[in-house]
């Protein structure tokens, strides 16, 4: 209503109209009243001391909270150990920055670690042997050269400190010559000729010899024995690298890819359990073999990849994955147990494989066969606890070689295939034994001939 009409209205219109606001103010009023309350509810459920609580929160602790306890002393710190400096620069003020008085005397507040690497010229020893002649007989003696512990040859200038971080960079690093000639040149001025390295390297090989006959005698005479091979190429011809290696040691030899190797590099004696793929070459060994598992579950695993269907191959790899399964799980400590246990897990190998032997439609028959043929080698390692079910050691052992071989492309030489079968045997042997390569090769060639 306007200013105009409530002028003109009259006194019972003007009641009326207040009686309406009036009501109208009330049910304000109880809206507000019945709003409050709900908010008191809600605020009453949120402090958790009524109602369920409203979803996502927690409810607030009806006392205070403990004061949080100080953290455990721990028996050994996991920070980052610092080095015992070899050198120490003083960062002091003279003179105060606010008033500039003379400060004198003050302690050690903060350090700060700083590594760095200098860029240090190679020590040039010059041996001098002086003559001196004797008053009585008149005879001039001199002492004589003994340099043995010092340098490989007497004729060599080339220190065994040196001539050690040559073997291990070529070596245990994989680095080119060419990048070995950089290096020295650039951070030790030292300037020595791609020829004068290999011959460095080769030295160190032929003094390694006795060495390398022990490791390969360690290994004839071992439980358990791993062997693989991979291709390796010799003045640009194919040929094969065999590794043969127990958890200590490990022996390679380049040759072809026959069972002759395997003869020459196990010896007529060794009796122990060789692990092995299913390569023909290791058949004719007559003693107990473990033929590995990661080989036949990963055809397996391509058949099922070429034939994604074929419902008869997926229930037959899967009751082949489950045997392996139980066999790997299985320990008993005796001896006759294990033994049951074996033949029983060939039985029914054998079982899953039979139906699938003559079928000539069945995909899985080529593995079914190679299963029969060597049924008696897959389950060794449930029989003897120290045989692995897989030839993964072996191969490992030949990772280290593969990735020389990608960067050099093989060797160009008899005597160069010799030099770098001779070190991949020291060296591997090193790396199993968690040794320092350089110390021990400088100890090496430090020690009698």
């Amino acid at each position: 209503m306007s200013e105009s009409e409530l002028a003109a209205a009259s006194r019972d219109e003007l009641i009326a109209l207040i009686r309406q606001l009036e009501a109208v103010l009330g049910e304000r009023d109880a809206t507000i009243g019945e709003l409050q309350q709900r908010l008191r509810a809600l605020e009453h459920r949120l402090a958790g001391r009524g109602g369920p609580g409203m979803p996502g929160n927690k409810p607030a602790r009806s006392q205070a909270a403990p004061p949080p306890q100080a953290r455990k002393k721990r028996d050994q710190g996991y920070g980052r150990p610092r080095l015992p400096p070899t050198e120490t620069v003083q960062h002091v003020l003279d003179t105060c920055p606010d008033c500039g008085t003379t400060l004198v005397g003050g302690w050690v507040q903060a350090t700060r670690e700083v590594i760095e690497l200098p860029v240090a010229p190679v020590r040039v020893i010059e041996h001098q042997y002086v003559a001196r002649e004797c008053p009585l007989c008149q005879k001039r003696q001199m002492p004589p050269v003994e340099l043995a512990g010092i340098v490989l040859d007497p004729q060599q200038r080339l220190g065994i400190g040196v001539v050690s971080l040559i073997t291990t960079l070529r070596e245990e690093g994989r680095w080119p010559f060419a990048t070995i000639q950089w290096y020295l040149d650039t951070v030790h001025q030292l300037h020595l000729s791609v020829g004068e390295l290999v011959r460095v390297v080769g030295q160190v090989a032929a003094r390694a010899q006795p060495a390398v006959d022990a490791i390969q005698r360690v290994i004839q005479a071992s439980p358990v024995v791993h062997g693989d091979e991979t291709g390796w190429r010799e003045k640009g011809k194919n040929g094969y690298v065999w590794t043969f290696r127990t958890p200590t040691h490990s022996y390679f030899v380049r040759g072809g890819r026959h069972k002759e190797m395997v003869d020459g590099a196990l010896g007529v004696a060794f009796a122990g359990v060789l692990v092995c793929d299913f390569y023909a070459s290791y058949d004719h060994y007559p003693g107990l073999k473990q033929r590995c598992w990661a080989h036949l579950l990963r055809d397996i695993h391509d058949l099922k990849q070429v034939y994604p269907a074929d419902q008869s191959l997926a229930d037959w790899a899967a009751a082949v994955r489950t045997l392996y399964d139980e066999a790997k799980t299985f320990g008993h400590p005796q001896e006759a147990v294990r033994a049951a246990k074996q033949r029983d897990l060939e039985e029914r190998l054998m079982a899953a494989c039979r139906p699938f032997l003559t079928d000539p439609l069945a995909v899985q028959g080529t593995l079914c066969r190679r299963i029969e043929r060597h049924l008696s080698e897959l389950f060794v390692f449930v029989g003897n606890p120290l045989v692995p079910p897989t030839n993964n050691a072996a191969e490992r052992s030949l990772r280290h070689l593969v990735i020389s071989r990608k960067i050099s492309g093989g060797t160009q030489s008899t005597r160069g295939t010799t030099v770098k079968m001779t070190l991949a045997s020291l060296f591997g042997t090193w790396r199993l034994q968690n040794l320092n390569p350089l110390d021990r090769c400088r100890a090496l060639l430090q020690s009698p001939a």
